[in-house]
């Protein structure tokens, strides 16, 4: 009777305002709503790409230039590139034709000294600086080098300087031993970067997008077969197209290469070239 006395004699209690009740009611726990689904990993996302934007390149254009720590491999190239041409402009006609000859890569010097040649050959620009293909080498060796890198740049290049070269000259040689050409064509003067540039073009653009890999192929493979109907130099201007069908028949190779480079990139084993 004392418990019920006292629960009757208490006074009723008065509402909580409106603002006391919400305040409560934030405590309360509220129930799980269904959880979303998480959204589906892009193929640049799912390899945690340390880029502020999933490979979206603004467009730099300094980016078309060698630098030496974006494309080292170009930059150092193209200043060997430029003191020998410092070289070939300031040095005596009667030395620079010594240093030509013994780096031409003519059927005899290829019997005698192959490695040698192959390489001193690939030290000079017929023309100099102001040469198309020095041009060409500086912005296609360094869009290459940034898309499959530095050594396998230059792996392409070389290929195409070597391959080129051989199939022009060793028909020359075939053909002085049968009679066909003069002993006079075994030193035929051969030098310069325009075959491992015209086959970096060709591996390049399997690398491009299509609408700018089928006109730079077009302009490219015009220019070379115009300089073939001219006949001003026809052995030189075979080896051109040549050097251009070796890489595009790359292309598997450096499309590999430059998945293998995206993914070392999204590691974080290749540093974000600058």
């Amino acid at each position: 009777m004392e418990r019920t006395a006292r629960a009757a004699s208490t006074p009723t209690p008065e509402p909580l305002p409106a603002g006391d009740v919400a305040a409560l009611l934030d405590g309360v726990p509220r129930q799980r709503g269904p959880v979303a689904a998480p959204a589906p990993k892009t193929p640049h996302t799912a390899l945690h790409l340390p880029f502020p934007r999933p490979l979206t390149w603004r467009v730099r254009p300094w980016r078309l230039l060698p630098t030496p720590t974006g494309t080292p491999v170009t930059f150092t190239y193209t200043a060997i590139l430029a003191l020998t041409s410092l070289f070939a402009s300031w040095a005596s006609p009667r030395l620079l034709d010594a240093v030509y000859q013994d780096s031409s890569t003519d059927v005899a010097h290829l019997l005698r000294t192959p490695v040698f040649v192959l390489l001193a050959s690939a030290l000079w620009i017929a023309g100099g600086l102001l040469s198309p293909y020095a041009l060409a080498f500086v912005l296609v060796l360094t869009a290459l080098e940034r898309r499959i890198g530095g050594a396998r740049a230059i792996l392409v290049f070389l290929t195409g300087h070597v391959l080129a070269t051989l199939a022009t000259e060793v028909p020359v040689g075939l053909a002085v031993l049968v009679g066909h050409l003069p002993d006079t064509s075994l030193h035929r003067l051969d030098y310069g970067i325009s075959f491992g540039v015209a086959a970096s073009i060709g591996a390049l653009s399997g690398l491009l997008a299509p609408r700018l890999r089928w006109p730079l192929l077009a302009l490219v493979g015009y220019s070379l077969v115009t300089d073939l109907i001219a006949f001003q130099d026809p052995m030189t201007n075979w080896g051109h197209l040549i050097s251009l069908a070796i890489g595009t028949g790359l292309w598997p190779v450096v499309r590999r290469w430059r998945r293998e480079r995206v993914q070392d990139l999204a590691a974080g084993v290749v540093p974000v070239a600058p």
